[in-house]
C-alpha cells in the first residue's frame, strides 16, 4: 500500500473514534424511589366478620281448634300489629259450638254462684253443732271445679280467631280459605319481628381471645360498636351494639358465635304498606365491622410498602447513605390502605413505598417523596378542586441525616 494511503486510513480511524465514543450512553444514576416516613397515627381498630341477619321474634301461626278456614284478613308480606285479626275460622258450623259453650258458661257460672252460696252456708254451719266438716270440704271442691270449667270454656271461645301475637312482617299463607285446619295442620303462616334485628357472626376462638384481651379493660361490650356492610357494598346507616357471646366453642369450626343488635327503622319516605320498607331482612348475609369506640395510636406506613415472602413480611428502608436495606417487620391489625407495625421499624425511618421493583438490598437509590394518596370525595359531594399550581402546595421532600436526591 502506498504511504499516502496508509496516512489517509490512519486519519480516518482517528476521526471516527471520537464519534463512536460520543455515541456510548452515559452511566445511569441511582434508581428513583418514593419514600414515606414511618409515623405514629391514630386509627380505629376494625375487625370484619361474615354475619347473618336474624329476626328477634319469630312465631309460627297454627290453629288450635278443628274448623274450616273462612277468611284470611292480611296482605301477604305486609307488616301487622300485635292483636290484628289474621285468620277467621268458618262461623256457621262453629257458631253452634260457640253458642253451646256460652250456654255452658252461663250454666256453670250459675252453678258456681250456687256453690259459693252453699260454701258460705256450710262455713257458717260448721261453727254450730249442725255443721259437718265433710260438707264444707265437698262444697269447696265443687266451687273450684266449676270455676276451672268456666275459665276453660272462655278460653276455648277465643280459639275461633287467630290474631298476631307480636308486631312483625307476615309470610305468605300456607293454607288457603276453604281448607280444614286443626292442631295437626302445621304452620299457617310465619310472623317475624322487624325492629330491632339481630346479627349473628362466627368468630375464630383465637380471635375471640384477642378481642377479649383488647377490650375487656376498656369496658367490654360497651367498648366496641358494630357496623354493617350490606350485600351491595353500602355501609348501613345505623350502628349496633354487641350484646351476647356464646359460652361454647363449636367443635367442627373452632368458632364462637357473637351477636349484635341493630335498629331497623322504616326507610325514609316508606311506610309499612310498602313491599320492602326496611333495609335489613331476616336471613340476609352481611359483613360485620367491629370497631373500637376509642381510637389508638400506632406506628403505621402505607400498605403498598409491605412485601412478603416465605419468611414473612418485610419492607425496604433507606439508610443514611441512601442505600436500600431489607427490614423484617411484624404487622398488627391493618387495613387495606394502612399497615400497622408492631415491631421491626422505628418511628421516623424512611420506607420505600413506590418503585419497589427498582430497589435492591445494599444498593444506592435516589429517594423522593411518594405520591400522596388521592382524596376521595364522599358520596354526593362536589368534585374536588383542581390542584393548585402554587409551589408551596407541593409535598415537602423528606429529610434524614444522610444526603438525599430528589428523583
Amino acid at each position: 500500500m502506498p504511504p499516502f494511503m496508509k496516512l489517509l486510513l490512519l486519519l480516518l480511524v482517528f476521526a471516527v473514534l471520537p464519534v463512536a465514543a460520543g455515541a456510548q450512553p452515559a452511566p445511569a444514576g441511582p434508581p428513583a424511589v418514593g419514600v414515606v416516613r414511618a409515623e405514629r397515627q391514630q386509627i380505629t381498630q376494625t375487625d370484619e366478620f361474615i354475619g347473618r341477619i336474624q329476626s328477634i321474634g319469630r312465631v309460627a301461626l297454627v290453629a288450635r281448634v278443628t274448623a274450616f278456614l273462612e277468611k284470611r284478613l292480611f296482605v301477604e308480606g305486609s307488616e301487622v300489629k300485635q292483636g290484628d285479626l289474621l285468620y277467621q275460622l268458618e262461623q256457621p258450623p262453629f257458631q253452634a259450638q260457640v253458642d253451646n259453650n256460652k250456654a255452658n258458661v252461663a250454666q256453670l257460672e250459675a252453678q258456681h254462684t250456687f256453690a259459693e252460696q252453699q260454701l258460705a252456708r256450710s262455713q257458717y254451719l260448721i261453727k254450730t253443732p249442725a255443721g259437718q266438716q265433710q260438707t264444707v270440704d265437698q262444697d269447696v271442691s265443687n266451687e273450684r271445679s266449676l270455676a276451672a270449667q268456666v275459665e276453660s270454656a272462655q278460653i276455648t271461645l277465643g280459639y275461633t280467631e287467630i290474631r298476631a301475637p307480636i308486631d312483625g312482617r307476615i309470610s305468605a299463607t300456607e293454607v288457603t280459605e276453604g281448607n280444614v285446619v286443626s292442631v295437626t295442620s302445621g304452620t299457617l303462616a310465619t310472623l317475624v319481628s322487624q325492629d330491632p334485628m339481630y346479627v349473628l357472626f362466627p368468630v375464630a376462638a383465637r380471635t375471640g381471645l384477642e378481642l377479649r384481651d383488647r377490650y375487656e379493660a376498656k369496658g367490654g361490650f360497651s367498648a366496641v360498636v358494630l357496623k354493617l356492610r350490606l350485600p351491595d357494598g353500602r355501609i348501613y346507616g345505623h350502628e349496633g351494639k354487641l350484646d351476647y357471646v356464646s359460652p361454647t366453642v363449636a367443635a367442627n369450626t373452632d368458632t364462637i358465635t357473637a351477636r349484635g343488635v341493630f335498629p331497623n327503622p322504616f326507610i325514609p319516605g316508606m311506610s309499612e304498606n310498602d313491599p320492602a320498607p326496611r333495609e335489613l331482612f331476616d336471613g340476609e348475609f352481611v359483613t360485620v365491622l367491629q370497631e373500637g369506640v376509642q381510637p389508638i395510636t400506632v406506628l403505621a406506613i402505607p400498605r403498598a410498602a409491605v412485601l412478603a415472602d416465605q419468611q414473612g413480611d418485610y419492607v425496604y428502608v433507606v439508610d443514611a447513605q441512601n442505600k436500600a436495606q431489607v427490614r423484617r417487620i411484624q404487622l398488627g391489625q391493618s387495613t387495606p390502605s394502612t399497615a400497622v407495625i408492631t415491631s421491626g421499624l422505628q418511628e421516623g425511618e424512611l420506607v420505600i413505598s413506590e418503585g419497589l421493583q427498582r430497589a435492591r438490598p445494599g444498593e444506592v437509590v435516589s429517594p423522593g417523596p411518594a405520591t400522596p394518596p388521592p382524596q376521595v370525595a364522599p358520596r354526593g359531594a362536589s368534585a374536588p378542586a383542581e390542584p393548585s399550581s402554587n409551589p408551596a402546595s407541593e409535598p415537602a421532600e423528606p429529610s434524614s441525616s444522610g444526603s438525599e436526591k430528589k428523583p
